[in-house]
């Protein structure tokens, strides 16, 4: 059974005769027959009473005539369902996420809610390097990284970028400071979480670090970061780097600045090239200033 039989099926009934079908439908009156014929021997049945000199539906025909109506509407409803995925105005995005991105996705995702009513964003929040393999792997259309410089085959693509954070103690003279610099640590035992928890923003810390020509002595790892400024109150002096998550802790004994560089940048990681249809939708409200197809990294 063809779609086009079922048309050509909807057409006589609905004009009343095999010449008015073909007319309505542009085509020979000859072909109109032939795939109407071949409905029926495929069902086995017979859809119209051609015994007069005028076509009506036999009772197979009027009791089936609904049901065809339905098959094409929803082949029609398909069409347009895919017509709006290829264009980026319906279907799925899957999208996976950091651990409490904030309120930049949040606002992105309510404007493109508001803009593409039909895309639904799916949200999944998983480990980095199970991230990154999904989008390899094509589970997700696009991800969410923080502080990841290149991904070796996947599309880096900055998206925004937030100031990183030093603790140290209060009683240091470094505290009174209201922005502070690498070199200005350089004595001082960092508390870094280790590289196997968070490669990123551990080679991020380390690299500048480096490009500073400053190597603190190691201090304690970093475990979370409550529990890493609670023991920094009562141990020798030391200091720890972090971003801001979901707000800043306060911790008697303990303050916070704001480091002068570098910056965590947060960015979209993909895994064409040419970006799908619903991944230029979510770029287009994360970063409203971006030209179409603007910059992005290839590992």
């Amino acid at each position: 059974m063809e779609l086009r039989q079922l048309q050509y099926f909807v057409a006589v009934a609905e004009e009343g005769g095999f010449a008015r079908a073909a007319e309505r439908l542009n085509i020979v009156q000859s072909a109109v027959s032939q795939q109407v014929r071949r409905l029926e021997r495929e069902l086995a049945v017979t859809l119209f009473d051609r015994s007069t000199r005028h076509v009506h539906l036999s009772a197979a025909g009027e009791r089936l005539l609904p049901e065809a109506r339905a098959v094409l509407a929803a082949a029609d409803r398909a069409r347009r369902v895919a017509a709006g995925v290829a264009d980026g105005t319906d279907g799925v995005l899957r999208l996976g996420v950091i651990h409490s991105p904030g309120d930049r996705l949040s606002r992105g995702l309510a404007e493109l809610t508001g803009v593409v009513p039909g895309l639904r964003v799916r949200l999944r929040q998983v480990p980095p390097a199970e991230r990154l393999a999904a989008v390899r792997e094509g589970r997700l259309e696009a991800a969410l990284v923080r502080g990841q410089a290149s991904v070796p085959g996947l599309r880096l693509i900055p998206l925004w970028s937030d100031p990183l954070l030093v603790a140290l103690p209060a009683g240091h003279a470094l505290a009174a400071e209201p922005r502070l610099r690498l070199q200005q640590l350089a004595r001082l035992p960092l508390r870094l979480c280790p590289r196997e928890k968070n490669p990123p923003f551990h080679d991020l810390i380390t690299a500048a670090c480096r490009a500073a020509g400053v190597a603190p002595p190691p201090g304690p790892p970093f475990t979370s970061l409550r529990e890493t400024l609670s023991e920094m109150v009562a141990d020798p002096p030391s200091w720890t780097v972090f971003y801001e998550v979901s707000g800043l802790p306060s911790v008697p004994g303990v303050v916070i600045r704001p480091l002068a560089e570098p910056a965590v940048v947060t960015s979209l990681v993909v895994r064409a090239a040419q970006l799908a249809a619903p991944v230029r939708q979510l770029l287009a409200v994360l970063t409203p200033d971006r030209p179409p197809g603007g910059p992005g990294a290839v590992g």
